[in-house]
Formats: C-alpha cells, sequence, structure tokens
C-alpha cells in the first residue's frame, strides 16, 4: 500500500477508534488513558510502550484535559494533523452530544420533583469521587515537605478570593526558580503572596462565555477536577451565572456520562444559552488541546528531560490539589442536606476506597437511590 491510499486508511481507522472510545469511555481520565494504551499499544501496535509514555509526559506538561491532548497526540503520530484533528474531534463528539441531549431534558425537565430527586443522590456520590481523586493526586504530588507547606499556603489564598490562576501559576513559578536557583524552600511559602481579583457580577453572552471557557483550557493543569473550582469560582461566586445547584448537577452530568470530563462545559453552555451556548462553550474549552499538541509534538523529547519544566509541574499539580480540596468543602455543603445524603456519600467513599468501584456505576447507584426515595414517598 502506497503513502498516497496509506493515509485516509489510517484517518478511518483513528476516527473508527476514538468514536468507539468517546462513547464507551467511562471512568474518567485514567480509565481513558489505559483504554488508549490497551488500543494503539497492545492491540493495533501503533506505538511502541516507549512511545506512548513518551506522549503521556507531554500531555502532563500542557494545560486541558490530559486524556483528549493524548487522544490528539496519537492521531498526530498515526496520521499528521489531519489525524490530529480527527482524532480530537472524534474522542469529543460522542460525549457532546449526549451531554447535550441530557442538558436538553435537563432544561425542560429538571424542576420535575422526580428529577431533582434524582440529582439529590447523585451529588453525594460525587463529593466522594472527588475526595477519592484527591488523596490519590496528593501520593503522587506531595512528594516532599516544602511541597505539602506550599499546598497549605495555596489553600489558604484560594480559601482567602485569591484568583485560581494566580495561585496555579505563582506555584508554578515558585517551585521552578526555587530549583533552579537552588535557594531555600522555606522561602516558597511567603513568597506565595498574589493579590487577588475582586469578585463582582458580570453580563451574560456568548462571546463572554466562549472566552472563559478559553481561558479555562489555556491554564488549566492538574486533574479534570480543578475545573470545578474554575467553575464555582468565576460562574458562581463572581457572575452569577449559575446557581451552586446547578453547578452540582454539571459536575454530576460530567461524571455519569463518558468521555472528556471536560464536557462539563457542554452542559453548563447549554443550560445559560441552548444549543449556541453548548456549541461555543465546548469549542472554548476543547480548542486550546488541539493548539498546544500541535505546538508542543515535535518538542516531546526535550520537554519530558527538561528539570525546569518538571519543577513548574509539580508546582502547579500541588496548587491545583489546594483548589480541589477548597471546592470540594463548599460543594459538599450544598450536597449534604439530610442523613440519607451524608450516608451516600460514606457509603460511595468505602466502596470506591476499598473495592475500587469504577465511578460510573456509584453515580448511577445515587441517582437510583435518589429516584427510589421519591417513588417510595
Amino acid at each position: 500500500m502506497n503513502a498516497s491510499s496509506a493515509q485516509p486508511q489510517r484517518l478511518r481507522e483513528v476516527a473508527a477508534l476514538f468514536l468507539k472510545l468517546g462513547t464507551i469511555a467511562f471512568g474518567g481520565p485514567a480509565a481513558h488513558i489505559a483504554m488508549m494504551e490497551e488500543e494503539v499499544v497492545r492491540r493495533r501496535r501503533w506505538l511502541t510502550p516507549e512511545e506512548f509514555l513518551d506522549l503521556l509526559g507531554a500531555s502532563n506538561l500542557i494545560p486541558g484535559p490530559n486524556s483528549t491532548e493524548l487522544a490528539i497526540h496519537i492521531g498526530y503520530r498515526r496520521a499528521g494533523w489531519a489525524g490530529l484533528l480527527v482524532a480530537g474531534a472524534c474522542f469529543i463528539l460522542p460525549a457532546t452530544i449526549i451531554v447535550s441531549v441530557i442538558a436538553w431534558c435537563y432544561v425542560r425537565f429538571g424542576k420535575l420533583p422526580q428529577v431533582e430527586a434524582l440529582l439529590s443522590g447523585v451529588k453525594p456520590v460525587i463529593i466522594a469521587i472527588v475526595v477519592h481523586a484527591l488523596v490519590g493526586l496528593g501520593r503522587t504530588a506531595l512528594k516532599t515537605k516544602p511541597l505539602a507547606m506550599l499546598a497549605v499556603a495555596a489553600l489558604a489564598l484560594n480559601a482567602a478570593g485569591v484568583h485560581e490562576i494566580e495561585v496555579l501559576f505563582g506555584a508554578g513559578l515558585l517551585v521552578a526558580l526555587a530549583r533552579t536557583a537552588r535557594c531555600g524552600t522555606v522561602a516558597w511559602v511567603p513568597a506565595l503572596s498574589l493579590s487577588g481579583v475582586a469578585g463582582a457580577g458580570a453580563p451574560f453572552g456568548l462571546w463572554p462565555l466562549f472566552l472563559f471557557f478559553l481561558k479555562v483550557g489555556s491554564v488549566l493543569f492538574g486533574s479534570g477536577y480543578v475545573l470545578l473550582a474554575f467553575l464555582r469560582a468565576d460562574l458562581v461566586d463572581r457572575w452569577h451565572w449559575l446557581t451552586e445547584s446547578q453547578l452540582l448537577d454539571a459536575i454530576a452530568v460530567g461524571q455519569v456520562t463518558p468521555g472528556p470530563v471536560f464536557t462539563t462545559a457542554t452542559f453548563i453552555g447549554y443550560v445559560l444559552a441552548g444549543a449556541p451556548g453548548a456549541a461555543v462553550a465546548t469549542l472554548g474549552i476543547f480548542l486550546p488541546a488541539f493548539v498546544f499538541v500541535a505546538l508542543s509534538g515535535p518538542l516531546v523529547p526535550r520537554l519530558r528531560r527538561s528539570p525546569t519544566a518538571a519543577a513548574f509541574l509539580d508546582g502547579v499539580n500541588v496548587a491545583s490539589l489546594a483548589l480541589i480540596a477548597v471546592v470540594t468543602w463548599q460543594l459538599g455543603r450544598a450536597a449534604f442536606v439530610d442523613r440519607l445524603s451524608v450516608a451516600l456519600a460514606i457509603v460511595s467513599a468505602l466502596l470506591i476506597f476499598r473495592y475500587r468501584i469504577v465511578s460510573t456505576w456509584l453515580v448511577l447507584g445515587g441517582a437510583f437511590i435518589g429516584l427510589a426515595k421519591t417513588l417510595w414517598v
């Protein structure tokens, strides 16, 4: 098979694989990455294990949704620039359609008691899932005492109202500078004193909505759960576009659907402005991932070997954990409304920590219990 005929065939293979993964990949980024490794390394042998790890490392060094960026990297390696676009679009598209349909149902029927009860069962489960992710990430990120001290400082600053972007980049720059200059580690924490951005209401529009999600997609490091901190800080606290309850509902939908967790943006966009809002929010949050992969792909070997890049990422990940901790506490106050919700969170935490039950089943179980409660009453 010559090069001209091989390229369309490779594009079809990339499209078929990532449409499938985008439809069945439940369980969050870690599950997505495991499924990709199984498909492209073991079954199809598109990449060697070493090449796969190189692309995974590069995805962790740039902002945005890591599993989506890994899909885009794989598409580029397999089918060039066209493969880059096809892989990313096909991985995102199924989840976007599913979330949009759910958002339509939510807007139309979300005020019915049965739907509210269903979501009331899901919200406490979400808190348990986020806590599990926080603990797992903490074991990896808090590698030294200075990093733990930095996490505490970032937590305090975020709780005091300092903007999330300032906390993330401030922490990353401090760790990078400290390691580069070999300076005393105690100086990190007092130096993290960036000025906060005052919150205020803002008029809603499609252009501001696009710019907000473009900003989030451009600066968000760490786990997809850090997205919660950005959403709550701006959309709920500063601009009042969403209520606390609507944000929890959006998070729940992102958890129960396959594909990227970032399609939470699709749900929020639809709730705020219908189909145009969903399209604008989805484009805004995912566009930076395509750009960053296109720019960083050729630099993968150098990025993975750079001590400065690794130090910056350490600081950013530590600050990300602090943001997750703060937003989990805040969302928990809205989720725990009665004894049943508290019990659901405790049981979910036990199942996910001890028995490693997939988060999708926990969310579906919480939804069933919430609905059954209403039907029983």
